[in-house]
């Protein structure tokens, strides 16, 4: 980096604070344990009363929209109120920032926001699940996926409900630092460095307790097992389903496939390997089940936008850090 992250959150009357909080914690909280030129945080604000947060307390903003003309990253952590409009000044300073090539992130029903701006037209995106039938409504051009804990589409990334906040901005921190840097963040949080599946897990729904047991030490087994071939077959044979009742188990519960699932795990691994070991990337791509480093290239150009050797050059411990 040329110079330290610009990140800016929006503050507004009637914060959600909570939403608010874990932006701050995953971005303004100084890192020097890190070793590594931590983001430049600062607060921006539409209005320049004292504004009121959730909780009964109020809070100052230290600047106006003016700070997200030099923004690198710009979060919405959650929108007041998911059928009022936001102002059209925020709306035209989003666009703004977002043209000359901004990130914009969103948590829970600040997606309304980055709708509301167009940032998300024929993209996808996804929203707490209470507010994922209204956004499809509001917005048709957006390709809402209500399943899902967050979304990357580039430059513009939304999250669900509040607490996928923590896994949107890991995310953030794990692109920008690589993997062993959002690790040391996951653990100073005390949080999983990745949360598998989506929302479908949270939603109200009867779930039998000894299947619940079955997968946790089913993902755990395969976890330890990537080399190994994880057909839906084999791993249903471990979890002793036949094959249609645990693929139908596992997304109920994991919210993903099974295939999708053990694909992300075979990338983080192989993100580890690359980080923190020279073994060639044939040799990566075999510890990880992907086999060859044809088959994890693609894989890493599909999921990550980049190659496993451009990867390695930049997050290697070895390497010149960000």
């Amino acid at each position: 980096m040329r110079h330290r992250h610009r990140v800016v959150a929006l503050a507004y009357d009637r914060l959600a604070l909570f939403e608010f909080g874990i932006v701050t914690e995953a971005f303004a909280l100084p890192r020097p344990e890190l070793n590594v030129p931590w983001y430049e945080f600062s607060v921006c604000s539409i209005d320049t009363t004292p504004l009121r947060v959730t909780g009964g307390m109020t809070i100052t903003a230290n600047g106006g929209l003016s700070a997200l003309r030099r923004a690198d990253t710009i979060v919405i952590p959650g929108w007041r109120d998911a059928d009022e409009p936001p102002p059209a000044a925020l709306l035209t300073a989003l666009q703004r920032a977002h043209r000359r090539g901004a990130r914009v992130l969103s948590i829970c029903s600040g997606v309304f926001v980055l709708a509301a701006a167009g940032l998300l037209d024929g993209k996808r995106a996804t929203t707490h699940w209470r507010y994922a039938q209204r956004l499809a409504a509001r917005f048709p051009k957006i390709r809402v996926e209500p399943d899902v804990l967050y979304i990357d589409e580039g430059r513009v990334m939304t999250s669900a409900g509040s607490a996928a906040g923590i896994d949107l901005c890991l995310h953030v921190i794990r692109k920008d630092y690589g993997a062993r840097i959002a690790n040391q963040v996951a653990r100073r949080l005390v949080v999983p460095p990745h949360r598998d599946g989506g929302q479908a897990q949270f939603i109200p729904s009867p779930v039998p307790q000894e299947h619940a047991r079955g997968l946790a030490q089913l993902t755990e087994w395969a976890q330890t097992n990537l080399h190994r071939p994880l057909t839906v077959a084999a791993l249903a044979r471990q979890a002793k389903m036949s094959a249609r009742s645990f693929a139908r188990r596992f997304r109920a519960e994991v919210g993903t496939t099974p295939h999708r699932w053990i694909i992300h795990q075979r990338l983080l691994a192989a993100q580890h390997r690359l980080e923190t070991t020279d073994d060639s990337i044939d040799r990566v791509a075999e510890a990880v089940g992907l086999q060859t480093a044809a088959t994890l290239r693609q894989h890493f150009q599909q999921r990550l936008g980049t190659s496993p050797t451009a990867y390695r050059r930049q997050f290697n411990v070895r390497s010149v850090r960000l």
